[in-house]
């Protein structure tokens, strides 16, 4: 990471739980990461239109490696 790097979006998750769990399984990787949302976490239990999504957002540099892991965990869920 530089100073002028930025943070761009590798997931888009239904809401909060499934956010911390994509989290959760980049930073047990060593990748840090910050989950973004419009609407305030506690009043969104649900999702209407995309309001409850939460943004997991990763350094650009990182973005390449946390999509495979992300990728190789929906595989294993399938």
């Amino acid at each position: 990471m530089n100073n002028s790097e930025t943070m761009v979006e590798v997931y888009r998750a239904a809401g909060e739980a499934e956010a911390q769990i994509i989290k959760g399984l980049l930073e047990s990787h060593g990748i840090p990461c910050l989950l973004k949302s419009n609407a305030a976490f506690s009043a969104h239990a649900f999702v209407i239109d995309g309001l409850g999504e939460v943004n997991v957002m990763v350094w650009e540099s990182m973005a390449e490696e946390a999509r495979r892991l992300i990728g190789r965990e929906e595989e294993a869920d399938v």
